[in-house]
Parts: structure tokens; sequence; C-alpha cells
């Protein structure tokens, strides 16, 4: 499981002003679907640099971070985030409860028997946890085919880990699983997951940063990573200098159950 992968889970902090410059945002329609009505509390797990946060609190949000690393909680700072330093897991609510809460990109680095059970002690009645993350690919056929050969070139370990269609697939493995822990915790009414498509456009050193912010070729040995990157490079030379990137959002929506149909589940029924 990738949150027992603590160099990897901890590098973005690394580079978290290149991460913040180069990772996409979060599309309108999700903030819509995952909001409850009316004032709005929101926690963050794995605020990272703000980048979900930021859209809830120009929703009127009142809403706070929490992320592992000092250097990225730095930059959501600078948005006016307030961060709390800490793994989720060990994070101290002291008494706070929450309407809504969200994890943006980090769900998958926080340890999945725990943090369920975490996210339901500070729901209030009725709270909602939404769990969500990008997949992209580029729209051009032959440069997500130069995507792909490079991934399996350079970082066969990564085994879809990054950009392209074999990602697409680790990720619905990976949100199957999830899906499996919040429903196994026993605290929330079963989940949706609700996929939210859209395009976005950037130039080739954007799209580059982009494959270079992500935790497995970032650990690369900087030849190695500049070798893959070259290769890729090449192949954006033969579709223009802006990319078209398929992009859908993939979000876990659960709703905190009341006492009464809340259950005990047994993970290995699952």
């Amino acid at each position: 499981m990738l949150h027992l992968n603590r160099r990897r889970a901890e590098t973005f902090g690394e580079y978290a002003d290149e991460y913040d410059r180069a990772r996409p945002t979060y599309p309108v329609a999700l903030v819509d679907a995952v909001l409850p009505e009316g004032d709005c509390r929101v926690l963050d797990v794995g605020c990272g640099t703000g980048k979900a946060a930021q859209l809830f609190r120009a929703r009127g949000c009142d809403v706070v971070g929490v992320e592992i690393d000092e250097r990225m909680a730095a930059v959501a700072r600078r948005r006016g985030i307030p961060v709390e330093v800490s793994p989720f897991e060990t994070w101290e609510p002291t008494g706070r409860t929450f309407d809504l809460v969200v994890s943006g990109q980090a769900w998958h680095w926080v340890d999945p028997s725990v943090a369920p059970a975490k996210a339901a002690d500070v729901l209030t009645a009725n709270g909602r946890l939404a769990a969500f993350r990008n997949y992209e690919y580029p729209s051009d056929a032959a440069l997500a085919a130069a995507v792909e050969d490079a991934y399996e070139r350079f970082a066969p370990e990564l085994e879809g880990s990054g950009i392209g269609r074999t990602a697409e697939r680790r990720h619905d493995s990976q949100t199957r699983e999830h899906v499996r822990w919040i429903d196994a915790c026993g605290r929330f009414a079963p989940c949706t997951v609700e996929r939210f498509p859209w395009t976005w456009e950037l130039g080739r050193d954007e799209f580059l940063d982009l494959i270079g912010t992500h935790s497995g070729v970032a650990l690369f040995p900087q030849d190695r990573r500049d070798a893959m990157l070259a290769v890729i490079a090449e192949a954006i030379g033969q579709v223009g200098s802006t990319i078209a990137l398929n992009v859908e959002t993939i979000c876990i929506l659960a709703e905190k159950a009341a006492p009464e149909r809340a259950t005990t589940a047994d993970f290995s029924a699952h």
C-alpha cells in the first residue's frame, strides 16, 4: 500500500513550489457535488499546498488543513489556509467537528485501516467524507502512446503510477480498494463514486513539470529522470507547443451514518 512507502509519501515537500505550479486544480462541478447546504466547516486531509482548500474557502467555508510536511503547509498558509502539521492518523482534533472532510490527491497516502473511522469521529451527524483525485492523459493518441512507452522504458516499477491509461486502471483499482475500507469501517452509508471529466490545456514545459512532480519520477536519480523527460519532450515536439489533457476527477463520497445505522464491519469479508 502506498501509505507504507514513506519515502514516496513524504517526498512532495522537497519541491513544494514546483508541485504547486504544476499540479491541476479540481473542477467546479466536484465542489458543487460534495458541499452540503448552509454553512460548512471543512477539514482538508493531506491539504498539500492548498489547491482543494482554496476552492472550498472561496465558497465561504471555514477550512482547516492537516498536512504532514511543513514545506507544503507553508505554501498553503501563503494562500491564507490555516494548516496543522501532523500525520492525519495521529492528528488531534481537540474537540472540533466538521461538516465535510475532504482529501484531494492524498487519501491513498493515509492508513486506510485508521483514516475512515477517524474521519467519522470528527464529522457532524450526516457529515460527508469526500476523497478525490485527478488522473490525466494526453488527448493526442500518438503522444499518449509515447508517454506510456516512456514509463514502461524508464519507470517499469511504478506499475501504472503517473500519467496515462495504465494510471487510469491503477486509479480505478485503488478507488475500489478505498471504497471497501470506508464501507468496512461501519461508520458510513454505502459509498458512491462520481466521475468529473474535463479538459486541461498546458504548455510543453508545464506538461514536463507535471510529470516530474509525480512522486515516483521525482525520486529518480537525475540522469534517469532527465532521460525520461527528454524522450517525452521529443514526442511533444511532434504535436505542437500546447498539450490538451483529458482529465477525470474521481470522487469517493460517503455520508456519515446515524448511530443506529452504523455497523461494525470486518474488512476481511470484503
